[in-house]
């Protein structure tokens, strides 16, 4: 494995960032352990704010190279882009932001890694899905969905407004609950079950998970979300945010370093910060 020497930090280092409403150890830990790694001359923080305008003029007006971008932000954030990639122009929803001179272009990398998880888990394309949330993170699973092939869909959203328009767009079904639904595909992402508020919330109940084959949980932290351990107990396969927060970030890093880490370090790093995130979150609990 490379264990090129990182160099101090300097005027020359560059930094790159994150802006959620809850910040998350994860990205910190991942894209600075590979800078480390791989001897680059790197910087990454998280933040969160209030001022989201103010935010992202700071992006563009230092130069700062990249910035993540987390709930509740993707959507609000584009009006005070320059440009939209693909990824993130066919959904309304922007994940990463890459600073070129001043020109901030918004990604959406949710997309890629769910896309190719789907792929992966080589799911039937004709089998029905429930997909609970119509947020930033919903909309790149829908797409994924859409263009994976899956046609039979139903998208549960308590806001009818969002879950009827996500629905329309690719042609799903909707939904305002769960109840009386079952499918072979279960996806969830909404913040039910992240770490927070939300940490103890199931967001689908025990009989839907029973009727479902296939269980995905796009939370990242924790890993180990109410959902997953039900259907981890039940024998179901899943796909968990673990994984999708993985191959994001891989993406963000080299968008924002011209750098495509091997499978190696890609480990490494997600080991390392799956390692110090667990600690930090049992830390907390401690203190409880």
């Amino acid at each position: 494995m490379p264990s090129n020497e990182k160099p101090l930090i300097g005027p020359r280092t560059r930094l790159c960032m994150s802006l959620s409403a809850r910040p998350s150890p994860f990205g910190t830990r991942f894209h600075n352990r590979m800078y480390e790694l791989l001897g680059l001359d790197y910087v990454y923080k998280a933040f969160s704010t209030t001022d989201l305008p103010a935010a992202i003029g700071g992006v563009r007006a230092l130069g700062i190279r990249g910035c993540a971008i987390s709930m509740p932000f993707k959507e609000a954030v584009i009006p005070l882009l320059d440009a939209m990639e693909a990824s993130a122009a066919a959904i309304d929803s922007v994940n990463t932001i890459v600073n070129d001179d001043g020109c901030l272009t918004g990604y959406n990398t949710d997309y890629i890694a769910i896309h190719d998880l789907l792929a992966a888990a080589r799911i039937d394309p004709s089998s029905p899905f429930l997909l609970r949330g119509s947020g930033g993170m919903a909309k790149a699973v829908a797409a994924a969905l859409r263009n994976s092939g899956f046609k039979k869909g139903t998208i549960i959203a308590r806001n009818e407004t969002t879950g009827r328009a996500l629905a329309g767009l690719y042609g799903f079904d909707w939904a305002s609950g769960p109840e009386g639904l079952t499918a072979p595909l279960i996806i969830n992402a909404t913040p039910m079950g992240m770490a927070g508020p939300e940490a103890d919330m199931l967001a689908f109940d025990g009989t839907v998970i029973e009727a479902a084959d296939y269980v995905f949980d796009v939370v990242a932290m924790p890993a180990e979300t109410p959902l997953m351990k039900v259907a981890e107990r039940l024998g179901k396969t899943c796909i968990s945010g673990a994984e999708v927060i993985v191959l994001q970030a891989v993406e963000q890093f080299a968008l924002y370093t011209g750098v495509r880490p091997d499978r190696q370090i890609v480990e490494d790093a997600s080991a390392f910060s799956r390692d110090v995130a667990k600690r930090e979150l049992e830390a907390e609990r401690q203190k409880a």
